[in-house]
């Protein structure tokens, strides 16, 4: 699986009370988390976001409380895949739970930079800036469930 999209890039710490806050968690309507996805960082984020852009964030992305609330709104809002130095391990899991592909990964990348993610074979290449590097791929089994669209519509293919 390959993706290409623009960068829409935050930093360090990125909790999960401005992904998707507090007083938006009475919805589990995917939709209704988008539309206020990031609103407490980035007023602009919901009005910006296209179709297959690329989240980029610094160290502990996701950090705070356990919601999957906060993955399910950032893949509604169109974002194809977080990339950042680090994740937050509940939010890395419940990323994966939810079909929202993520990716480690510590080069440099700026805000409107185009990336192409390769991830079977563990590329992340900066179109704009003409640089590339490697990121350790998920094992196959994860990346199925993140194709199938998160662990439930994985599992509902067994049955």
């Amino acid at each position: 699986m390959k993706i290409l999209g623009n960068v829409i890039r935050y930093g360090d710490n990125v909790d999960t009370d401005v992904i998707i806050p507090a007083r938006y968690l009475n919805s589990s309507d995917p939709k209704e988390l988008a539309s206020h996805c990031m609103e407490d960082l980035d007023k602009t984020f919901v009005t910006r976001v296209k179709k297959g852009d690329i989240m980029v964030g610094g160290q502990n992305f996701g950090c705070g409380s356990s919601r999957e609330h906060a993955p399910i709104a950032i893949k509604e809002s169109g974002i194809s895949c977080v990339v950042a130095k680090s994740f937050a391990r509940i939010f890395y899991r419940n990323a994966i739970n939810t079909g929202l592909p993520i990716v480690e990964f510590s080069g440099e990348i700026e805000e409107g930079d185009q990336l192409e993610i390769d991830f079977e074979k563990g590329v992340l290449k900066n179109v704009t800036r003409k640089t590339e590097g490697t990121f350790p791929p998920f094992p196959t089994f994860l990346q199925k469930i993140i194709e199938a669209g998160g662990l439930f519509k994985a599992m509902e293919t067994l049955a």
